[in-house]
């Protein structure tokens, strides 16, 4: 489809074989409660977006984030050394966006954030279905990575629900992809094709909840020859359809609802992580986390995303069972109110 929002005001919502080609939300009947039709501002204020890209090796474990949250633009990057415990991370807020520009085509366009000598950018390339990442910070870290879609070939989860009484939330996942590209900081100076690195990627954006809470798990790796990915969320996209899934060499196999068990207290406690239909059965230990708390009283966050380990079983129907043993992703608790 080209827009996600109809003639008629309201979005397409299911999930979608292919990505629409822009997110066209200042075409949204967005009304109150109580049915009053919102003007200009009130799209603005209340539409959020933000994109994550991250890598997963042995090696080196990274993050980078955008958000444009109407009244703040926000960045945050970090990488994790496992065999040292060492971590880079930075974090950015911009009041209003300034020093922002966020393309809302999810297949197209660059998101990036500047401040300073600081530059984190997001470019996903439609003729080549590539998704880059670039970071240039005034310490001297440099971050390049990219990974195609295309070659080989890959389904991403593509998703739009309904969110409270006058909202929706369009999501794209992907994981378990290989990437390439290289780092250079204060850890080391890394090839991620030469480490064997996997990348995951998060494009959502939409009228979400002005309180909302998720909880995330995300995986990429290798069990033996084949390439594995995970997305889980409880929280968000549950409205009707769910965005869970795994990825089986580039092919999306669909997950039921999940349950994510954890102390919210001590995020770097073991957590467990099941699906109502059985195919997913997983345990995480965390090994660091980075985190940020917020409240100026209109906006607030308090959001972790650790990073660590899975083990566990994966029981896609009718096929052999992927045994998990000790693979790299993350797992978010986030709370928001914006």
């Amino acid at each position: 489809m080209e827009r996600l929002i109809q003639a008629n005001g309201q979005p397409h919502y299911g999930i979608f074989a292919s990505p629409p080609g822009l997110i066209n939300y200042r075409d949204y009947d967005l009304r109150s409660p109580m049915g009053r039709k919102l003007g200009a501002l009130a799209k603005w204020r209340r539409f959020h977006q933000f994109q994550y890209f991250g890598l997963i090796s042995d090696e080196l474990i990274g993050g980078c984030a955008l958000a444009n949250l109407s009244l703040a633009g926000i960045g945050f990057v970090y990488l994790f050394h496992p065999a040292s415990g060492r971590m880079i991370e930075r974090q950015f807020k911009l009041p209003l966006g300034w020093g922002t520009r966020f393309s809302q085509q999810p297949d197209d366009g660059v998101c990036e954030l500047r401040s300073g000598a600081n530059l984190l950018r997001l470019e996903n390339v439609g003729a080549s279905r590539e998704k880059r990442l670039l970071v240039e910070l005034d310490d001297g870290t440099r971050i390049e990575a990219a990974f195609s879609e295309r070659e080989p070939a890959f389904a991403p989860m593509c998703i739009n629900t309904q969110a409270g009484v006058n909202g929706w939330v369009y999501a794209q996942k992907v994981a378990g992809v290989r990437c390439q590209g290289r780092v250079q900081c204060a850890l080391g100076d890394f090839d991620l094709g030469q480490m064997g690195a996997f990348a995951h990627h998060d494009w959502s954006a939409g009228y979400m909840r002005p309180q909302t809470h998720w909880n995330w798990a995300c995986l990429s790796g290798a069990v033996g020859d084949l390439r594995v990915g995970l997305n889980l969320s409880c929280g968000v996209n549950e409205t009707s359809f769910t965005e869970n899934c795994f990825w089986l060499d580039g092919e999306l196999i669909k997950v039921d609802t999940v349950r994510f068990d954890f102390d919210r207290q001590q995020p770097l406690q073991p957590w467990q992580i099941h699906s109502h239909d059985g195919q997913v059965a997983l345990r995480f230990e965390g090994h660091g986390l980075h985190q940020e708390r917020m409240n100026v009283g209109f906006m607030a966050s308090n959001f972790k995303q650790i990073f660590g380990r899975f083990s566990g079983v994966l029981r896609p129907v009718g096929r052999p069972e992927v045994l998990i043993d000790q693979l790299w992703g993350f797992v978010e608790d986030q709370y928001v109110k914006w």
